[in-house]
């Protein structure tokens, strides 16, 4: 199995563990948990495979993605009763499944000799779109335009490493290690610190 694949796996696995963790605040029943941790675990990777015209999309090639994220969903479903606050576990495995992922689809457009720029996007598009989809249907407020934390920066400044890292001759794995520690760092550094970008406030207009 390549170091890809791999990145594919952990991501759908922890991303489909978040879903299951929202459903289980929304109070769904076990067919909603399957379908929101599906949603969740497949939904920006399945965005990046449509924009990069790969075929067949991973998951449609490989369904074991989808069992994978449906026993995520079983599992929730069966313990989230023991976990204390599920917000928490919830922000803290998304942080999680967010480097993987932005990993996972620079890596996929680094692999296809795409621009930096277009590397940089499908990282982002992977990481930040799952859990986009994820939030909206469950009624939540997303956590990728959540204010005062940093979310789609910190995906883009992971996939950038990466780029840098790859143009500087590091190593494909190596460099998409340090692609999602970087990614992983910063949202760590702003839910434990607070860290964030300038918000826009409001300014009564000039006479």
């Amino acid at each position: 199995m390549s170091g890809l694949a791999l990145l594919d796996y952990a991501s759908v696995l922890v991303f489909a563990l978040t879903g299951a963790l929202v459903a289980s605040r929304a109070q769904l029943d076990l067919v909603g948990f399957a379908f929101i941790a599906c949603l969740t675990a497949v939904g920006g990777g399945t965005v990046r495979d449509l924009l990069l015209d790969r075929h067949p999309i991973f998951w449609v090639g490989q369904p074991a993605y989808i069992l994978i994220a449906c026993g995520a969903a079983v599992l929730v479903f069966f313990t989230a009763h023991l976990v204390e606050s599920r917000y928490n576990w919830l922000v803290w495995l998304d942080s999680f499944a967010l480097s993987i992922a932005v990993a996972a689809g620079t890596g996929a457009a680094l692999s296809l000799d795409q621009s930096g720029i277009i590397v940089v996007l499908m990282g982002v598009t992977t990481g930040c779109l799952g859990g986009l989809m994820r939030d909206v249907v469950c009624n939540e407020v997303p956590l990728v335009l959540k204010q005062g934390e940093l979310y789609v920066s910190c995906a883009f400044i992971g996939a950038l490493t990466a780029v840098f890292a790859t143009r500087l001759g590091l190593e494909g794995l190596l460099a998409l290690g340090l692609c999602a520690l970087i990614c992983w760092a910063l949202r760590a550094g702003s839910l434990l610190f607070g860290w964030q970008l300038p918000v826009y406030k409001a300014r009564p207009p000039r006479q």
